[in-house]
């Protein structure tokens, strides 16, 4: 147990450091609100306005999402694989190679919907 410690206290530290933020903003920022600080905010571009019941969502967003947990997820297992690559030796490498594959097949499936097109 007193390995874990250290690793608590920087929880507790992490912990109090957002939770102190959040109530230094609140109690010493300007609290002068108007419509334009209510708005949501897109970039700098004028809100478009949206339907009541919240309207449809683009394809598109939900293709960028899924690039983004498929590489996420590809970096969350590349890692503990580059650090142990020599413990691994060739079925490492081989169970890598098919990995990368199938996210291959994800990144072209984007990449055919236009998931990497910013127009």
């Amino acid at each position: 147990m007193g390995i874990y410690i250290p690793v608590l206290v920087l929880a507790g530290l992490a912990a109090a450091f957002a939770v102190g933020s959040i109530a230094a903003s609140y109690f010493i920022g300007p609290k002068r609100y108007n419509r334009a600080k209510l708005d949501s905010y897109e970039c700098g571009i004028e809100p478009t306005p949206q339907p009541v019941g919240g309207g449809r969502i683009p394809v598109k967003y939900y293709i960028t999402a899924m690039l983004f947990i498929v590489f996420d997820i590809e970096i969350i297992f590349l890692y503990p694989w580059a650090v142990h690559f020599d413990a691994m030796a060739l079925f490492g490498l081989v169970e890598m190679v098919i990995f990368i594959l199938t996210v291959f097949v994800a990144y072209a499936y984007v990449w055919r919907r236009g998931g990497l097109d910013w127009d």
